[in-house]
């Protein structure tokens, strides 16, 4: 089946539902890094790209606003950052297969039991939550702040930019 849109998973309602030695057939997690670029210099500046609202961003939405935000940084800054993704999407989403198509009301149940398969993952994010951080020199802030303005377009909840001076 296709990829339901994302409208479908943004609003944080319900339990968050995370135990996944109850069912089977979970989908991996679609981050592949969660730290990239030099892990071993620490760099005096750090912009985090926070959430303004509070909702569920997927996991394959998160992995497409990291891939975004190296691609410019590596062309703009190699070597001279570390990009950190800083929550893990714990949340299971889950989605009630339905039927379609002509006579497919006497072979569904429709809503009877709907539990639903596990269909992917999601971050649950309050509002000021941090999802991505970089963490860079005072040259390349612009460069940093640029690839995070380019990472929140993948995002579906609003987000800011926020500068933090990290004591080296």
């Amino acid at each position: 089946m296709t990829r339901k849109p994302a409208r479908m998973y943004r609003k944080v309602e319900g339990q968050i539902y995370t135990r996944r030695e109850y069912m089977g057939g979970v989908p991996n997690c679609r981050i592949t890094q969660f730290d990239t670029g030099n892990l071993r210099t620490r760099f005096p500046f750090s912009l985090t790209l926070d959430t303004e609202e509070a909702a569920q961003v997927r996991d394959i939405a998160l992995e497409a606003a990291r891939v975004s935000a190296v691609r410019v940084l590596e062309k703009a800054a190699p070597n001279e950052f570390h990009l950190k993704v800083r929550r893990y999407p714990h949340q299971i989403l889950r989605e009630h297969k339905m039927a379609m198509g002509a006579g497919a009301d006497r072979i569904s149940d429709g809503m009877r039991r709907a539990f639903g398969k596990p269909v992917g993952h999601a971050v649950r994010a309050e509002i000021g939550t941090a999802l991505l951080t970089v963490h860079t020199t005072e040259a390349h802030l612009a460069d940093a702040r640029e690839a995070l303005r380019k990472a929140a377009h993948k995002l579906p909840v609003p987000t800011r930019v926020n500068l933090n001076r990290t004591v080296v």
